[in-house]
């Protein structure tokens, strides 16, 4: 009963600040410059991170922050979680990322993420949209010096599995001439995808070491599904062993399959 209450209240906490900070967002955007909608978008995520560790009770430990280079980077995420880019945006004040056209056609939010300067691809565009991601939108990004945030799978995964590795991000890789920084996370144990239903305990999201540039494409690929997909599961594994250690202490530690 109280996590169904606790659930219910976060929910709630969820919607009235997504709701608040969009229409508040609004005059925002009538502003030449972006930083300010860049500020409120920082002050959002982190209220939504406040209200993750005390109303879900899920405490996000960010770790390896500082492998992270010095000036603009491609930060290839895992992504279990509908939490994981909100966790993200709570880390950085300018953060670019990639997301389909889809979320664009929301009148609000496509305001929203032009004005943020998100990298917008279109899902049915192939390799025209590619070659335009990589002539127009990269060098927005590269001009301003920003790190971009890219989701390589494209879409969510469940917890202990994982989809196809797109292509999209060596492309980006190549063409931005910088490092790779891989991003390992068992946050989906805590909130799974889009589900409303969270789990309280403790969450992980670890910053790997950088892949420096100048990879081909199949070695650059495996290389980072292999770490990005090796650590989460690691990261899985020690939560799982913790809550059998917690429910049975004379257990042994083991690792899990998932």
């Amino acid at each position: 009963m109280f996590s169904i209450l606790r659930n219910a209240v976060f929910q709630g906490a969820y919607w009235l600040t997504s709701i608040f900070f969009g229409v508040g967002a609004l005059p925002l955007l009538l502003i030449p410059s972006r930083k300010p909608l860049m500020v409120w978008i920082l002050f959002y995520t982190r209220t939504m991170c406040f209200w993750m560790r005390w109303i879900a009770g899920i405490k996000t430990i960010v770790r390896g922050k500082d492998k992270l280079p010095k000036g603009p980077c491609i930060i290839a995420a895992k992504h279990q979680s509908w939490g994981d880019g909100i966790v993200m945006f709570s880390q950085f004040y300018d953060l670019a990322f990639v997301t389909g056209d889809h979320l664009e056609k929301l009148p609000l939010l496509g305001g929203i993420l032009r004005k943020m300067g998100a990298i917008i691809v279109d899902n049915c565009g192939g390799a025209y949209a590619r070659a335009r991601l990589v002539d127009k939108e990269l060098k927005i990004a590269q001009a301003h010096n920003r790190r971009i945030l890219i989701y390589p799978e494209g879409h969510l995964s469940p917890v202990g599995e994982r989809h196809r590795y797109r292509k999209g991000v060596y492309h980006m890789y190549k063409a931005y001439e910088c490092a790779a920084v891989p991003v390992a996370t068992n946050l989906g144990l805590r909130w799974p995808e889009q589900s409303w239903r969270l789990t309280p305990g403790e969450a992980v999201v670890e910053f790997l070491d950088p892949i420096e540039p100048g990879l081909e494409k199949a070695p650059f690929m495996k290389r980072l599904e292999h770490e990005i997909e090796t650590r989460s599961l690691e990261l899985l594994a020690n939560e799982v062993g913790k809550t059998e250690m917690k429910s049975n202490p004379s257990a042994p530690i083991k690792s899990t399959p998932l």
